[in-house]
């Protein structure tokens, strides 16, 4: 068997480039006394307004009880709005408040210049093939949930 070379793995890789992209941006936001589990919440709330807490769970990879008490201190901050669904009174759609806006402007620029360091040197054509290269991928996977990948990678009938 051929020896892979690891440090060209793109599953390593993006993992990497995920982790120092989210410890700089921990850095970068450090003095505006957010933690990584709150900017995370708030930012995926400003991606899906109107988000129920259960696909926020799910989507952050957290316990529900965990979640909870992060929209809890989030609520306390007066950053969110949890309201009852109006069909279903059990279901608990998440909203940002009009207060934390000037922090995720804030955010949405440490974010942009962020990203801006992470592409320098990539032209805009290579920047638009990657991010849709990522996407290609992202849907690939998003298919391939459920079902059984053989040793080769390729999805199994069986």
């Amino acid at each position: 068997m051929e020896e892979e070379n690891l440090d060209r793995n793109f599953g390593f890789l993006t993992h990497d480039v995920a982790r120092l992209m989210q410890n700089d941006f921990d850095r970068r936001v450090r003095n505006l006394g957010i933690t990584r589990a709150q900017w995370r919440v708030l930012m995926w709330v400003y991606r899906t307004p109107g988000v129920t807490q259960s696909e926020l769970a799910d989507t952050l990879d957290v316990q529900k009880a965990a979640l909870g008490r992060m929209l809890d201190r989030l609520s306390d901050k007066g950053w969110i709005k949890r309201q009852a669904d109006s069909d279903d009174r059990r279901i608990r759609r998440v909203q940002l408040s009009k207060e934390v806006e000037p922090l995720i402007a804030t955010m949405r620029t440490i974010a942009a210049e962020l990203r801006a360091a992470a592409m320098a040197g990539i032209s805009e054509p290579d920047r638009e093939h990657f991010v849709d290269t990522l996407l290609l991928m992202k849907n690939n996977l998003i298919a391939f949930q459920g079902e059984d990948l053989n040793t080769t990678g390729v999805a199994s009938d069986e």
